[in-house]
């Protein structure tokens, strides 16, 4: 199948494709703001790599002809830089995405999916969340991933394209930048220990999340683009609560180092716990999260 990723060179987005290449034909569109060519250079040779940004509509409906599926990935990922620049953040998350979906419907896309977020639910204090949970985005970057989401789910019922949302917890694993205000808590103390400094927690460590290996989402992905249940959102997570305090303890066992933390306030906007309900993926997308969260640490800590 022609497959279209948008976000390609990203942590995420690179993964994904390095598993799609084995069996379509790939085009990437990213405009390298996050993402990377190093991501993909392995495979360069077997994708399409067009660098361009969502919202030039003339590139984005050249590069979508013929496709058949499209994953969309391109986002602003970061909290912090979502409150700071909350109408950037809409113009690439919510915009952006709106174009996609209609470059997609005019070039008669069959799938379309979306990589949604647990933001969406926001700090409502219920758990474990289920899809049915109620939402309440506590942040620009969690009300535009949830914009960009019901956008997706309408254009199934509007336009007949076979749709899906992927909320995804807290993704980990190789390839995500350190240095980057989108990186995930992982990879900010992996490099910390591995320096020797004191990683940063914001507030007393017992805030708990819902980690995701990063190879675990890419195969949500791949059952997505067969599931006959379209047209729906679902949890992507293992459905595990592990505090931040828990996470680092396992990097220091795994480092043999023994740094605590700096604590320091709370950031505003930041969930205190979150944990998924996976019931829903498991029947109807038939995903199983394959790699218990220490093993994921230790391939992750290897890059």
């Amino acid at each position: 199948m022609k497959v279209l990723v948008t976000g390609g060179a990203g942590f995420i987005g690179s993964h994904l494709v390095e598993e799609l290449v084995k069996e379509h034909e790939v085009t990437i569109l990213d405009n390298l703001t996050t993402g990377k060519e190093e991501n993909i250079a392995k495979i360069k040779d077997k994708i399409k790599f067009v660098k361009g940004d969502i919202n030039d509509e003339a590139l984005l409906q050249k590069t979508m002809q013929g496709q058949e599926v499209v994953f969309h990935l391109a986002a602003i990922a970061s909290v912090p830089y979502s409150v700071e620049k909350p109408l950037e953040t809409h113009k690439i998350n919510t915009t952006g995405t709106l174009r996609v979906l209609l470059a997609a419907r005019d070039a008669k896309v069959k799938r379309f999916i979306y990589s949604s977020s647990a933001a969406v639910y926001g700090d409502e204090p219920t758990l474990p969340k289920t899809e049915q949970s109620v939402l309440k985005p506590q942040t620009p970057y969690a009300l535009t991933k949830l914009t960009g989401e019901q956008y997706t789910l309408m254009f199934n019922k509007l336009y007949n394209m076979e749709t899906v949302a992927l909320r995804y917890f807290n993704v980990y694993g190789p390839r995500q930048d350190p240095k980057s205000p989108y990186s995930g808590v992982i990879t900010k103390f992996v490099t910390a220990l591995k320096e020797g400094r004191q990683p940063i927690i914001y507030g007393d460590g017992m805030q708990t999340r819902d980690f995701i290996f990063v190879k675990d989402v890419v195969q949500a992905n791949i059952k997505a683009m067969t599931t006959k249940n379209t047209g729906k959102a679902f949890n992507i997570a293992t459905g595990v609560q592990v505090s931040v305090k828990e996470m680092l303890h396992c990097l220091n066992e795994i480092l043999k180092t023994k740094i605590t933390a700096k604590l320091e306030p709370r950031q505003p906007g930041d969930i205190l716990h979150s944990v998924a309900d996976i019931t829903l993926a498991k029947k109807e997308l038939g995903f199983t999260p394959d790699l218990p969260f220490h093993e994921g640490l230790e391939l992750t800590i290897k890059e």
